[in-house]
């Protein structure tokens, strides 16, 4: 089974930027969205005729043009939820969860510490909230947890540690709640299979020709359930692929 996550940057704006070659290409069973920027009623006959051969499952946010989630899959979930059941956090249309026969998949768009850190007391409220939900339904079965978390784990996942140590994405605390998530029975599934593999980035920022120099951040991510890591074949991230200010990632699972 292939799954690809990818943090488009507006959902509307890639479709011309290689989103639909890429989306056919690659053929993947399950494919997620973060930032889609849209909401449903905005969906056109371009965009509808992309998907038309997947079930599609939708969670916008309240304020228009502002994060998003969606989930193209070919098998239809036993059922679908979206977000976690707190407000403060659902009406940013952050998570959907699909429950299929021998797993979960959590489509998550982590919030942003942002400049000065204005949202980190926030961001460390949800991370505690999207753990303990994960732990939940893996007590049921295997998570299968995807999306751009806005956090680079360890030095060897973004160019320059130093220089970033205390910026959103890289401050000890945020780090420390990734570390938090793996050892509640969770595996990241590119350091799993490739420890010390160095340069592999998710996101590039747009100033100083980032992603010409792959001067980047890994930041994105598959995450599973430790008691599946053996049916993990591969994962990949799709640097080359362009439209965006992150790229494409993917897992293959057995």
């Amino acid at each position: 089974m292939k799954l690809i996550s990818w943090n488009v940057n507006g959902l509307r704006a890639v479709i011309s930027k290689g989103f639909k070659d890429f989306f056919n290409e690659i053929d993947a069973d399950i494919f997620c969205v973060q930032e889609t920027k849209m909401q449903e009623d905005q969906i056109d006959i371009e965009i509808a005729s992309i998907f038309k051969n997947y079930n599609s499952y939708w969670n916008s946010a309240v304020k228009k043009g502002y994060s998003g989630t969606a989930v193209f899959t070919k098998e239809k979930p036993i059922n679908v939820s979206y977000g976690l059941g707190i407000e403060e956090h659902d009406k940013e249309g952050r998570v959907i969860t699909l429950e299929f026969k021998d797993f979960y998949l959590v489509n998550s768009y982590t919030p942003n510490s942002k400049r000065e850190l204005e949202r980190l007391n926030y961001r460390m409220v949800w991370e505690d909230e999207i753990r303990n939900y994960l732990i939940k339904l893996d007590k049921t079965k295997p998570v299968i947890y995807c999306g751009d978390f806005n956090v680079a784990h360890e030095e060897i996942d973004l160019k320059n540690p130093k220089t970033n140590r205390h910026n959103a994405g890289f401050t000890d605390e945020e780090r420390a709640k990734m570390t938090k998530l793996l050892d509640s029975g969770f595996i990241d599934t590119f350091r799993y299979l490739y420890p010390q593999k160095e340069d592999s980035y998710t996101w590039w920022s747009y100033m100083f020709h980032a992603r010409e120099k792959n001067v980047g951040w890994r930041i994105d991510y598959f995450i599973t359930s430790e008691s599946i890591k053996n049916k993990i074949k591969e994962a990949q991230i799709y640097a080359e692929v362009l439209g965006s200010d992150h790229c494409p990632i993917g897992l293959t699972i057995k």
